[in-house]
């Protein structure tokens, strides 16, 4: 046999090989790809693309032990849900929320942790200097009191309560007591067409669970069903 041959011979089995183990080293790929999906789509709010309550502690955890005094944590209520939805039917309560997961993703930015925690109540932790943190509170009260255009053409007129909490205003960096503030805050500003920003004074508010005391129909994370 030539030496050109004995060389293409070799290289044509070599190929062979390397194409035999793409083979399962593919179909391992497209498996990881499709559980890589699912793991993520279960992390997620199907409704508003949000993430879920554990997934967003875990990532607003993470936010504040990396950036510490430079953060902020954001509580925002919806205003008058129920009757939109007993008004206008769920599905335009259903719209509402997607725009306003829509809006707060937008709003935080993409390295945010934004989470739904329950029923018209959200959460986020963003890097946030504290000087623009009024500022920032403000255009988030703009954004959230544009009406929302349903797929009929009909507009929903929607507003939101919102409390928020920064380490330096209740001096912790923990999570739970940020939360607990910016709720407590939110709670007193209630339909105020404000945001209220938590200061130690918060902190000593009554509550139950980590809930302000008197609040009805709530639990730790949000609304009861």
């Amino acid at each position: 046999m030539s030496l050109l041959l004995r060389v293409r011979g070799r290289f044509g089995q070599r190929t062979l090989l390397l194409a035999t183990a793409a083979v399962p080293m593919t179909g391992w790929a497209f498996h990881a790809a499709a559980l890589h999906k699912q793991l993520a789509a279960a992390r997620r709010d199907p409704l508003t693309g949000l993430l879920r309550r554990d997934a967003y502690t875990a990532r607003a955890r993470r936010l504040l032990a990396r950036h510490g005094d430079h953060t902020a944590l954001v509580m925002v209520d919806a205003d008058h849900f129920k009757a939109v939805n007993d008004t206008m039917g769920h599905a335009a309560g259903d719209a509402v929320l997607a725009a306003f997961g829509a809006r707060l993703t937008a709003w935080a930015g993409p390295r945010a942790a934004v989470g739904r925690l329950g029923g018209d109540e959200f959460a986020l932790v963003l890097a946030l200097p504290a000087a623009r943190v009024k500022q920032r509170l403000a255009q988030l009260v703009r954004i959230l009191h544009v009406p929302v255009v349903l797929d009929d053409g009909r507009m929903v007129d929607v507003a939101a309560s919102i409390g928020a909490a920064t380490p330096a205003g209740v001096g912790s960096c923990d999570l739970t007591v940020l939360q607990r503030a910016a709720d407590a805050a939110l709670y007193e500003g209630k339909h105020s067409g404000r945001a209220h920003l938590a200061t130690t004074q918060q902190l000593t508010v009554p509550s139950v669970n980590g809930r302000r005391a008197g609040r009805p129909g709530t639990s730790v994370w949000g609304r009861a069903a």
